[in-house]
């Protein structure tokens, strides 16, 4: 089954699931790197994010290989340019930037892209990318040349996602970017989980089980936590349990 048929049915559910964002240029020692596979794959994570927004380092097919080679967790490949594509991967979500107006974001990096994509066997998932400011500039903001829309524009992000989701983006991510200073609020997940239909990935700031709870209970089908595993392991193991208990109920 297609891992957005699956998030699809998830939805449809009230199942939730949980993806560990990997950053190739924080991933670079080896011994790491397995630490946080076999922690990912101890508490049941569903997928790999493996991308970002500035990927300095050429170990991105190294990143990809290597959890392919320790566990069975699909690796799904979060791209900040259309040079981050590595086949082995198994799929990739196609990244508009709805919440901004940089056109190489919104198609131009696709154009690119798409042609390379085709002669693979990546699931390519067209996913609605939303920016939400959270109290400083991050990388992702500063390297798209975009402004997040403001944390208090509930309105504002859930027109922008639903007109997303009616030119045909399959997935909505909102995201408050990588070592966001605060996470994406309740009610703003809630304003964009009632404007769309289809699944709502929602990542950044989340660096407690609380506010992943929170996340969950607010609409999100699927939280991303990333840079806060370095600081707090043990996060993973709070949050997968939580998770297990919410979708053991959904059954």
């Amino acid at each position: 089954m297609s891992i957005l048929k699956t998030l699809q049915d998830k939805h449809r559910e009230n199942k939730k699931s949980i993806a560990v964002l990997v950053d190739p240029d924080k991933a670079e020692d080896p011994s790491r790197l397995l630490h946080l596979i076999n922690l990912a794959n101890e508490n049941c994570v569903d997928y790999f994010f493996v991308g970002g927004s500035l990927v300095t380092s050429s170990n991105l097919s190294e990143v990809v290989r290597t959890i392919k080679e320790n566990v069975t967790i699909p690796v799904v490949l979060f791209p900040g340019h259309s040079i981050q594509v590595d086949a082995s991967a198994d799929a990739l979500l196609f990244l508009s930037l709805i919440s901004g107006r940089n056109p190489e974001l919104l198609i131009g990096q696709h154009v690119v892209a798409a042609p390379i994509l085709k002669n693979t066997r990546l699931e390519v998932i067209p996913t609605g990318y939303m920016l939400i400011n959270s109290g400083r500039i991050t990388s992702v903001a500063y390297i798209s040349n975009t402004m997040p829309i403001p944390d208090d524009k509930y309105s504002l992000a859930a027109s922008t996602a639903l007109a997303g989701q009616m030119l045909g983006l399959q997935t909505i991510y909102i995201d408050a970017g990588s070592g966001a200073e605060k996470e994406i609020s309740p009610r703003m997940i809630a304003s964009v989980r009632k404007s769309v239909t289809v699944p709502l990935i929602v990542g950044g700031g989340i660096n407690s089980a609380r506010k992943a709870i929170a996340a969950l209970e607010a609409g999100a089908d699927m939280i991303v936590i990333g840079n806060a595993l370095e600081k707090y392991p043990d996060l993973l193991t709070e949050v997968s349990e939580r998770v297990y208990a919410w979708n053991k109920v959904s059954n």
